[in-house]
């Protein structure tokens, strides 16, 4: 069993610590993105109808899963200073109050989306027999809607620990039984029936299914992180309080991406499903690009709360900094390669010559906003350790919808489709200049309030 009380994140040399803990997640990262990928990839070959259905659910899934990663970030912000400041007790309680949680939430997802399919697609443009593949799909989705929440909040509560191995092995277990259901139950290989989309989405049950079943294993049996023993509904909704005060605000900034993702799609729409289906695999391939920098992102929020719990502002300094600069270099390097190969990547995809257009467009204006775009995400995380997730929240909606949705309308006025995307580069770049600036205060402050505790 692990020794909580080593907070292991606060010993040792931190760039090499950070890339020793970075790189499982790049793979667990480009697993989940795979993962997407390979739907977008064998759906895609069913029709643009199907990969346009595809593309209308995917602000609506993002929403959910963005949601139930602000409470596990959330979760993942107290653990990790808990354990900086050894206090096992409450690392437990709270894990297991997160999982309680995560499993209400996934009761009412079902129970709500189940009851909402066609009207609410309906209001985001969906129509006709595309509106029948989103029904086919969500349906099945929002049924195991159970096996999505649940691993994202274990895998965040294992990486407060200090632990990046794990999860990126079960990110990447699930990518793999992804990749091998998929077109067996699509196209209907040997003894199974052709299902089209619904395979995709049984597809994606299943794989979750053993994600979930792995990582509570992982919690209750090895960290011995789960326990029931001595419940007292009055403390669990303490717990539930500590949580949501981070966990809620930065799910709405969680959120600001899928809402703002299915304005533009409803803008999008007026331009045909072909368009939309572009805009659709392009955020897909933006999310495999932009999978090294989370994959930082995923550690850093741990890596900081022990090392805040702990009383070790240096170090907190210097992966503050490491974090920043990890995320322009990779920014850089991204939009280079996908500014050169645009036109190929896109046709990995799709052959129809809009959808093609429509990819190979935003990737050539937005990339090279990536390392921008990494920083706002980085500093929205620390920003909710430095418990300050309301002004995390303020920033990504401003980001969303101060600077882009406004920029968007006009540019899709003026210019059309490519307005929107260079509307999307502007309000990156100016989002992540205003993100330093305001940890760096914060972080200022939240060292000197500590030191004057202190002394």
């Amino acid at each position: 069993m692990t020794k909580i009380s080593e907070a292991k994140l606060t010993k040792g040399k931190i760039i090499p610590q950070l890339i020793k803990l970075t790189l499982p997640m790049i793979l667990g990262m480009l697993g989940m993105v795979i993962f997407n990928l390979t739907d977008t990839y064998f759906i895609g070959k069913l029709g643009a109808n199907q990969l346009a259905a595809l593309s209308f659910t995917f602000p609506v899934v993002l929403i959910i899963n963005s949601f139930t990663q602000g409470i596990g970030i959330g979760t993942t912000s107290i653990i990790s200073k808990y354990i900086g400041a050894r206090k096992n007790n409450k690392v437990k309680k709270i894990a297991t109050d997160s999982l309680i949680l995560g499993l209400i939430i996934s009761v009412l997802v079902f129970i709500l989306g189940s009851l909402t399919i066609r009207p609410l697609f309906s209001i985001l443009g969906a129509s006709g027999v595309i509106l029948n593949y989103i029904e086919e799909y969500m349906t099945i989705w929002y049924f195991g809607s159970f096996m999505v929440v649940i691993p994202m909040i274990g895998n965040n509560i294992i990486r407060s620990l200090g632990d990046t191995k794990i999860p990126g092995l079960i990110m990447g277990l699930s990518a793999l039984i992804n990749v091998i259901l998929d077109p067996m139950l699509i196209f209907g290989y040997g003894p199974l029936p052709i299902l089209g989309i619904k395979g995709a989405a049984i597809a994606t049950v299943l794989a979750r299914a053993i994600t979930t079943l792995t990582a509570i294993s992982i919690l209750y049996f090895r960290e011995n992180i789960i326990y029931f023993s001595k419940f007292k509904l009055k403390d669990t909704f303490k717990s539930w309080k500590q949580i949501i005060y981070i966990g809620i605000p930065n799910s709405l900034v969680q959120m600001a991406l899928p809402l703002s993702s299915a304005i533009i799609t409803k803008i999008l729409a007026t331009y045909g499903p072909n368009v939309v289906a572009g805009f659709g695999v392009a955020t897909k391939i933006e999310f495999f690009a932009m999978s090294f920098i989370m994959a930082l992102n995923s550690v850093i929020g741990p890596f900081i709360g022990q090392n805040l719990g702990s009383k070790l502002f240096k170090r907190v300094n210097k992966g503050l900094k490491f974090g920043e600069l990890f995320s322009l270099i990779t920014g850089f390097i991204l939009a280079i390669i996908l500014s050169t190969f645009a036109k190929n990547i896109a046709a990995l995809f799709n052959q129809n010559p809009e959808v093609i257009k429509t990819v190979t467009s935003y990737l050539l204006i937005v990339s090279f906003t990536y390392g921008l775009q990494g920083i706002l995400k980085i500093d929205s995380t620390i920003l909710n350790v430095l418990n300050k997730p309301i002004q995390a929240a303020l920033l990504i909606f401003s980001q969303t919808f101060l600077i882009y949705l406004p920029l968007a309308l006009v540019g899709s006025h003026l210019i059309g489709v490519s307005g929107i995307f260079i509307a999307l580069s502007i309000s990156y770049l100016i989002s992540g200049f205003l993100a330093h600036l305001i940890v760096q205060k914060n972080f200022n402050l939240y060292k000197k309030n500590s030191l004057k505790k202190v002394s």
